[in-house]
Order: structure tokens, then C-alpha cells, then sequence
């Protein structure tokens, strides 16, 4: 079973950095897309940011020049390096997989959010003005 433990959330100020975590495991194939995904209060869980088995990213328009996703293979483990936060960044962010590599380089991963799994409790983000 594919499970994600989130970490890294947490208060900041309008213009500062977070940077959050995810590990995840039970995972066994070699290709895969994993996301950054965040559902704000009253809203619906969106994308954020994915990157591919090779290393490949692709974000979301909203996090485009302010957020980085990496992984450390090694490490099984996630990141999403937040920058510029502002208000509307405020969620909270989980982190996902799936097996299709495509949709991560094509985009399509965007749209396609009911094809992850693994979904963790997520970790909280609150950007204050």
C-alpha cells in the first residue's frame, strides 16, 4: 500500500519561504509522476507542482518562478521548496503518486488529480499579510 507522510507546514509572512517534505512509500514501479497538491478552505484540491521518474517538472501556473520540486531518490522523499509565499498560498498541501510518467511532462497531470494515490493528512500552510 502507497502511503505519504507530509511535513514542513507551518506560519509564515508574505514574501518569506517554507520548504516542505514528503516520504513516500510502498511504491514499486520504476516510472512514475509525483505531485504537490493543496486544497484551500472551501475550495477543491488543485495542483501545485509534479516531477517524473527522470526528473522531469511541470507546475501549475500559480507556483511557476516561486516553487521548486525536487526529489531524493535515495531518500524516497519529496520536496517542495516555497518562495514568495503569499496569502492565497495558504492550504493545505499534500503530496500524491501515480504510475503514468506522461502526464507529468504533458501537463495533462493537472487534470487528471483522480488518477493519484497515496494521499497523506497533509501539512498546513498559513501565509499571513
Amino acid at each position: 500500500q502507497v502511503r505519504s507522510v507530509e511535513s514542513g507546514g507551518g506560519s509564515v509572512q508574505a514574501g518569506g519561504s517554507r520548504r516542505l517534505s514528503c516520504t513516500i512509500s510502498g511504491y514499486t514501479h520504476k516510472s512514475y509522476c509525483m505531485g504537490w497538491f493543496r486544497q484551500a478552505p472551501g475550495k477543491g484540491r488543485e495542483g501545485v507542482a509534479a516531477i517524473d521518474h527522470n526528473g522531469f517538472t511541470n507546475y501549475a501556473d500559480s507556483a511557476k518562478d516561486r516553487f521548486t520540486i525536487s526529489q531524493d531518490n535515495s531518500k524516497n522523499t519529496l520536496y517542495l521548496q516555497m518562495n514568495s509565499l503569499k496569502p492565497e498560498d495558504t492550504a493545505m498541501y499534500y503530496c500524491a503518486i501515480e504510475s503514468h510518467a506522461y502526464d507529468c511532462y504533458s501537463g495533462s497531470w493537472l487534470d487528471r488529480i483522480e488518477l493519484f494515490g497515496g494521499w497523506g493528512q497533509g501539512t498546513q500552510v498559513t501565509v499571513s499579510s
